[in-house]
């Protein structure tokens, strides 16, 4: 069921078993999304795609909180991001992530990994560290809400934050929280009664 997909302008999902003669301006990503969540088909991580596609900037530092299969870093690296950091909850998600990023031929010094829950984990957030100048974080609502306060911790100045996962039922709720941690929205993008949205602080 999972087919190359055509994401934004110029990014092209493509599972690592199928063939796919690129065009000139397509940027690849292989992907092989195991159990991890994040194959390009799903309204958030379109959306969040298509705004990494549009807020990416050369030798920009992205951190991808809830990293899944590894796809929104890995896209902002093929971008032109010049390092990435993804973090999951889930171990397995880490590791799928990971040969992602190998696939891609991306070194291992430019993508780095951890598993774990920034929310409750200070030594966590101190080794992810500072000076991203992206953090992208396709999860859920209530998750989104507890993390916004602390976004502004991990960003360099005028830094953009991405977030998705969010029903549009409670689009306002999360947007209030943001604001509240002292962000400003750039963009709000909705599909398939989904939401997402840009932000700087």
């Amino acid at each position: 069921y999972y087919h190359p997909v055509r994401v934004g302008e110029h990014l092209v999902v493509c599972p690592s078993w199928e063939e796919y003669q690129p065009q000139q301006s397509d940027v690849m990503l292989t992907l092989n999304p195991g159990m991890a969540f994040g194959t390009g088909t799903h309204d958030t991580t379109r959306l969040c795609m298509e705004l990494l596609e549009k807020y990416i900037t050369p030798e920009d530092s992205v951190l991808d909180v809830g990293c899944g299969s590894g796809i929104l870093s890995i896209a902002a690296l093929l971008l032109g991001a010049d390092n990435a950091c993804a973090v999951d909850i889930d171990l397995n998600s880490v590791k799928i992530a990971k040969q992602n990023a190998e696939k891609n031929h991306i070194t291992p010094d430019k993508y780095v990994t951890y598993a774990g829950n920034i929310i409750g984990d200070e030594e966590l957030r101190k080794k992810i560290g500072g000076g991203y100048n992206l953090i992208t974080a396709n999860i859920v609502a209530d998750v989104l809400i507890a993390m916004a306060p602390l976004f502004g911790d991990f960003l360099v100045p005028m830094g953009t934050v991405i977030i998705s996962g969010i029903i549009i039922e409670r689009c306002d709720e999360v947007m209030a929280a943001m604001e509240k941690a002292g962000f400003k929205r750039t963009e709000l993008r909705e599909s398939g009664g989904w939401a997402a949205a840009s932000f700087v602080k």
